[in-house]
């Protein structure tokens, strides 16, 4: 398997401000990667540096082949990019819109079109200022995916809309298959955890982990220990986030999840443990515990 997007200490510094920090990842073909972290973490700073929309201030970033720095129109035919703050031309109306990007895009699929208007109950005949913000969103999306991209490239797709359109907009997503690699920063969690293979966790300009979403979820568990005596070892284990603990029971993050090694380290540190509870951990609560765990160092 190929990558369709790679990055090599990609930075980007606005003045004193260091926005993003030698940011490294790759996408591979096929592949859903979601880059996520909190506002200003630097997310859409690197999407418009892997777009050309913005140079870099040192690094590099691949795309499709290219140097992103030289992407330029024939390149963009085969990308889609959509945006929470795309402004789409309120005059056209949608067909106008389809008709106008076609001549454009070589691989156009006019079939392609009419499923994606149907799918998202689109009307043809209405300017496009007169759609709310998630028919705007879904017309972009539409647009993008009309001529089969080999990446679609999302920012903040997902962001103030519905839970219908949400579940419409993944759909769509779904269904594009292997054929459309998919690069997404996004604060919707839940949403994102049903669609996407590949999570980076951004913070500060900085990545703190790029890793498949199974294994990232596999290596997290909220860990509860019932103790038959009260202990608060000192220091605790690195990678055990957010410890608590009151006189019968100790709660920590581990973010290293191993079951021998985990278990062995709980009895070690210990000595009277009458029972433990190791839960998995959806995606939100993951990032809620790396947002926290990142305030408190700052």
């Amino acid at each position: 398997m190929t990558d369709v997007l790679t990055t090599h200490k990609l930075s980007k510094r606005y003045r004193k401000q260091l926005a993003l920090d030698e940011l490294s990842l790759s996408i591979p073909e096929g592949g859903v990667y979601a880059l996520l972290g909190p506002n200003g973490a630097g997310k859409t700073t690197a999407l418009k540096l892997m777009m050309n929309l913005h140079p870099p201030t040192s690094g590099e970033a691949t795309v499709l082949g290219v140097d992103s720095r030289k992407l330029q129109g024939e390149h963009f035919t085969q990308i889609g990019y959509v945006s929470e703050n795309q402004d789409l031309p309120g005059w056209m109306t949608l067909q106008y819109l389809l008709d106008y990007l076609k001549a454009f895009y070589p691989t156009w699929n006019d079939e392609r079109a009419a499923e994606l208007v149907a799918h998202f109950r689109l009307p043809l005949d209405r300017p496009i200022r007169h759609f709310s913000r998630g028919m705007q969103m879904k017309a972009s999306l539409a647009s993008s995916l009309c001529y089969d991209p080999k990446l679609l490239v999302l920012d903040e797709p997902f962001s103030g809309l519905d839970p219908l359109t949400r579940d419409e907009l993944i759909g769509a997503l779904l269904e594009c298959g292997h054929q459309t690699s998919i690069l997404v920063s996004s604060h919707d969690l839940s949403d994102i955890e049903s669609f996407a293979s590949h999570i980076g966790y951004l913070d500060h300009g900085k990545l703190e982990f790029s890793e498949e979403l199974a294994s990232l979820t596999a290596r997290f568990r909220e860990i509860q220990v019932t103790l038959d005596e009260p202990a608060l070892p000192t220091p605790w284990p690195a990678h055990w986030l957010r410890p608590e603990a009151s006189p019968a029971v100790v709660r920590f993050v581990e973010t290293h999840f191993d079951p021998e090694r985990t278990m062995a380290e709980i009895h070690l540190l210990f000595k009277r443990v009458s029972h433990i509870d190791a839960s998995p951990m959806p995606l939100r609560s993951i990032f809620v515990t790396l947002a926290r765990n990142s305030q408190v160092a700052a």
